[in-house]
């Protein structure tokens, strides 16, 4: 049966692609990976059963995440993913949707084209994009149109974005192109260094989802995991400590940190008492890392919360923005 276009919300992140419908909330959740046939440049597979496919296809075939650090990396690849994604949502809809997509704060003007090109290149009726601390505070239940500032850390795939939202709009914010990706290579890297083991970016990620903590738990835990010996070149079981997670993810951590505490120091004074009234809001998957809440409450001294459901926040908040257009005080655009 035929019916009008959707509106649909869309967290585009580098990691997941997270969809919301009016009326029927997540719709859509699936790994930004796209496969593709280097000879016919034919696309194979799109979202969780490309991800299946890192790592292990043959020479013609090439499982890749076309966003790299919040932005468009691979255009043509992007553009073919929304397109598998908007026709998955959108049915047999006898007209194209209007799209609510997020970005990271500190994008440039060329990256933001990019993102609304590709949109109505895969076919979408009208694009706004909305910046993704805005999007978070939104999904995460805050009232951004009132004048009492509040704070959000947003830690995604490939950046976290920082923001003093007050009045529907950021006063401050700062993005860094640190986040869930970054943790991986530190984990990747730490793991060659410390064991001789080349390890891949899936097993990466399952060491950081599992045991993966930036503040030292109650109890070590531990998990074996496979990979290359660099050494002999052949297949080697290693047991990793949290601990070691704890020091492998001291870089990035001090990074997020860093960009917290500045745009703390560039905030006006009132939103500051504010900010230390509120406390400070953590959404995105990176702020489900055990620990990190109390790593930046030592290092600011303010209270720090993880919003509930931090994964989808981004995604809900798009999607409620697009029936709150006035409230964004034109951070959104369209084209």
């Amino acid at each position: 049966m035929f019916s009008f276009g959707q509106d649909i919300g869309v967290d585009l992140g580098t990691a997941t692609v997270i969809s919301y419908v009016k009326g029927k909330g997540i719709v859509l959740r699936e790994p930004s990976v796209v496969a593709v046939n280097n000879d016919t440049k034919e696309v194979l597979a799109v979202g969780e059963e490309a991800r299946r496919m890192l790592g292990r296809t043959p020479g013609n075939i090439v499982a890749t995440r076309p966003l790299r650090e919040g932005v468009i990396s691979d255009y043509t690849i992007t553009q073919a993913m929304l397109k598998y994604f908007i026709k998955k949502i959108n049915g047999r809809a006898m007209f194209a949707p209007r799209l609510m997509i997020c970005i990271p704060s500190q994008v440039t003007e060329v990256e933001k084209k990019a993102v609304i090109d590709a949109a109505q290149d895969a076919g979408a009726r009208k694009v706004y994009l909305i910046e993704e601390p805005i999007a978070a505070a939104i999904g995460a239940g805050i009232d951004i149109s009132k004048a009492c500032g509040n704070m959000i850390v947003d830690i995604g795939g490939g950046t976290t974005d920082v923001a003093v939202i007050a009045l529907g709009g950021a006063v401050q914010s700062s993005s860094v192109r640190i986040a869930g990706d970054k943790f991986d290579e530190a984990i990747i890297k730490y793991i060659r260094r410390k064991h001789n083991v080349i390890i891949g970016e899936r097993t990466a990620e399952d060491l950081k989802i599992t045991i993966g903590c930036v503040h030292p738990r109650i109890q070590d835990v531990e998990m074996d995991v496979r990979g290359r010996d660099l050494v002999t070149g052949l297949p080697k079981t290693i047991t990793v400590f949290s601990s070691e997670m704890m020091e492998a993810l001291e870089e990035p951590v001090k990074a997020i940190l860093d960009v917290v505490h500045s745009v703390l120091e560039s905030t006006p004074p009132e939103l500051s008492a504010d900010i230390s009234e509120r406390g400070i809001y953590l959404t995105g998957g990176g702020s489900l890392i055990e620990g990190l809440d109390k790593v930046i409450e030592g290092k600011t001294g303010i209270h720090v919360m993880i919003a509930n459901d931090p994964i989808s926040c981004v995604a809900l908040g798009t999607g409620k923005a697009l029936d709150n257009l006035d409230i964004l005080d034109g951070k959104s655009r369209g084209k």
